[in-house]
């Protein structure tokens, strides 16, 4: 860490009265933060490692990434699957079975199963399908199959007409298990809309849906139900007894290329992933179902694809966001691949004259990837023969003896009841990592303190080098002011920092308000808190957080926060919050990290730095400070206002912060700070006080109510 100390001669005219000021009044600090938010069509380059060392921390990151913003962090309970197969229909080297079972009691995960005739054990593939229309029960019709013959894409006409049946009929004649699942709200999966509503009556502070505030802080969303469906998905195939667990593989294409990479990078129950025409270092994939809050913040999906290393990974290409993928993300996989000495585990085609797609072309890739990678000892090429394409007819699952679910067991009651289910089991979570010992205490820190450790994304360690620019000097009575800017990077702090005249200084303070540095004046001295702190030979550092203070050209405080809509915000799922803050850090973090940067200044000012936060804005933004914050602060004082993440009411408020509430708030936030000195006043913060107990520091933690 270095801090670079520089002085810019400015003239006084140039400010406004406020001593505080660091920039002309009406001009905002240069800060790239406040530039355009990210989207899932920005540019995502894959952050490269250089050792294998560095790939295993990388990978464990990326995992725990999307395990949080999925809201499986801890992974939640898995209850009886109570799998039902029905309705066999055989044919002369495989066999089609109607399946569903439940992934949380009473939701239902169905689909086709196919089989090949023998014994096994077989390897076994999941399929996902994407956003075909009607997937398993697709056709395209006769004239558009025609066309992807004529192009060289498909030859045969039933191929064409249903290319997910296809890859599961040659999978299966090839000797593997497949299992061709339905997304939510697609086919027979019919207790859900594929994207769901916001009406008022699914977003209270009791009931509420997918698309509500509830929702949201507690990282329940429509992408974690659908990876939580293939993760047991995952353990249906493992309980057949014809399938080897060792050799299981997922492949799909578009939406269904997004499940088969995040199911593989988080479950290495997956020997093999062939995800198809979705990764890239370009569109990230627009559908609700494939975004999540916290998701793709310092990473994109080639990331999440490399997660699967050293495990076999296959992709493909195609004339759409993934054309550039042979210049832009593949050779980044290949050097990975190359250092982690599995080069030959690592295959793609570049077949960009087709549009998106997962056609014959593809699928003799993915043929061959699976034959090479789980033994199955076939002769090259392959040559899929004809089949018998099904219909709605012959594969829904549900029929006059498994009938379809109904009543509550669909729609809005549905919804509501499964996140009341998923609350109470994260709950229930949470509740049994609560330590009674050190050991005890690990764990919590692995588990909730890396959950938060992932929703503010930086801690004290990573700040780096800063340097502070001190653009004026004053005088407010016996007390020196420098104002300034701290800069890390292309990250702005105006800061003023205050040191009484002829005094020894001991220690410095970084002082954090609601509104930022201009509190700490008060008529025409200080704050007599802040006075007090002067008169003990305190420095005292102040700031203005990102939205606070000099930020604000008009002067008038924030009431909102910048959010992003796809397509122009018209349906209800275009306003997901998942397609902002899956994107971009929400201005709690953001301010979060200022209180980092000064804290790293700090640093450099005094050898002890202690740490003040007041009121319901500053007060959790310091305690969450505080956790990322190590040894660099010696004593933490906070007063939280009362204030809970879990009374806000709209995703835009300036202190929303997804998944605050799944683990615990500012209790959490307390609790992760352990085993150093903090005091919390105006909060309930009793799991912490038992987390600091087990640790045996339970003098560290105090708490008051004013």
């Amino acid at each position: 860490m270095r801090v670079v100390l520089l002085f810019v001669c400015l003239s006084a005219v140039a400010f406004a009265t406020d001593p505080t000021d660091v920039y002309p009044a009406g001009k905002v600090p240069p800060d790239s933060r406040l530039s355009e938010l990210r989207t899932l069509n920005s540019y995502f380059p894959f952050h490269k490692v250089e050792t294998k060392e560095e790939w295993q921390t990388r990978q464990a990151e990326i995992r725990r990434r999307l395990l949080v913003s999925q809201g499986l962090w801890p992974e939640p309970t898995k209850a009886p699957l109570n799998a039902v197969i029905h309705s066999t229909v055989r044919f002369g080297d495989y066999t089609v079975d109607c399946v569903y079972f439940e992934s949380i009691p009473g939701h239902y995960v169905t689909g086709s199963l196919y089989r090949p005739r023998g014994q096994g054990p077989f390897p076994a593939v999941l399929c996902p399908h994407g956003h075909w229309r009607d997937a398993r029960f697709y056709d395209a019709g006769e004239e558009a199959a025609q066309k992807l013959i004529d192009s060289g894409g498909e030859e045969l006409m039933s191929a064409a007409r249903n290319h997910i049946q296809a890859r599961c009929v040659q999978l299966a004649r090839m000797g593997c298990v497949a299992f061709f699942y339905d997304m939510t709200g697609n086919c027979d999966s019919i207790q859900l809309p594929h994207r769901p509503d916001s009406s008022d009556h699914l977003d209270t502070a009791q009931d509420w849906g997918f698309m509500g505030v509830q929702a949201e802080l507690r990282l329940q969303n429509m992408m974690g139900l659908q990876t939580w469906n293939s993760v047991r998905s995952i353990d249906f195939l493992a309980s057949l007894p014809e399938v080897d667990p060792e050799r299981i593989g997922v492949t799909g294409a578009s939406g269904g290329g997004t499940q088969s990479m995040i199911i593989a990078a988080i479950d290495d129950q997956i020997a093999a992933a062939m995800p198809c025409v979705m990764v890239s270092t370009a569109m990230q994939g627009g559908c609700s179902c494939e975004n999540a809050a916290l998701m793709r913040i310092g990473m994109g999906n080639v990331d999440i694809a490399a997660a699967v290393a050293p495990r076999p990974l296959g992709l493909t290409a195609a004339d759409d966001w993934t054309k550039e993928l042979q210049t832009k993300g593949y050779p980044d996989l290949k050097n990975l691949y190359d250092m982690l000495g599995h080069e030959d585990r690592l295959t793609a085609a570049f077949h960009i004259q087709f549009p998106h797609n997962y056609n014959l072309v593809n699928r003799r890739h993915m043929y061959e990837f699976f034959n090479r990678h789980f033994g199955l000892g076939h002769k090259t090429p392959f040559q899929e023969q004809d089949f018998v394409r099904h219909s709605r007819r012959t594969l829904s699952v549900w029929n006059e003896d498994h009938p379809a679910p109904s009543g509550n067991r669909v729609g809005d009651p549905h919804e509501i009841r499964i996140l009341q289910l998923a609350t109470m089991d994260a709950e229930e979570k949470i509740s049994e990592l609560v330590p009674a010992d050190q050991a005890g205490v690990t764990e919590w820190q692995r588990v909730v303190g890396g959950a938060w450790e992932t929703i503010l994304g930086r801690r004290i360690e990573q700040v780096g080098d800063v340097r502070f620019s001190i653009a004026k000097r004053d005088r407010v009575n016996d007390v020196e002011l420098q104002a300034g800017t701290i800069t890390r990077g292309v990250e702005l702090v105006p800061t003023v920092v205050l040191r009484k005249l002829d005094t020894p200084q001991k220690a410095a303070v970084v002082w954090i308000t609601d509104t930022g540095k201009a509190a700490v004046l008060k008529g025409d001295g200080f704050d007599p808190s802040v006075r007090a702190a002067l008169d003990e030979g305190l420095t005292v550092i102040a700031a203005d957080l990102s939205g606070q203070g000099e930020f604000l050209a008009d002067g008038k405080p924030l009431t909102s926060q910048r959010m992003d809509a796809q397509r122009g915000g018209g349906q209800t799922w275009h306003r997901f919050a998942g397609y902002t803050y899956g994107y971009n850090h929400p201005l709690f973090v953001l301010r979060t990290h200022d209180i980092l940067t000064v804290l790293q200044f700090a640093g450099s000012q005094a050898q002890d730095v202690h740490l003040k936060g007041f009121g319901s804005v500053a007060g959790p933004l310091v305690l969450a400070a505080r956790s990322q914050a190590g040894d660099a602060v010696r004593e933490t004082v906070v007063d939280v206002g009362d204030f809970e993440f879990g009374r806000l009411k709209r995703k835009d408020d300036p202190m929303f912060v997804p998944g605050a509430v799944r683990y615990l708030g500012v209790d959490g936030l307390a609790s992760v700070c352990v085993p150093h000195k903090v005091t919390v006043i105006n909060a309930d913060v009793s799991t912490a006080h038992r987390v600091y107990r087990a640790a045996g520091t339970a003098d560290q933690l105090t708490t008051a109510n004013r």
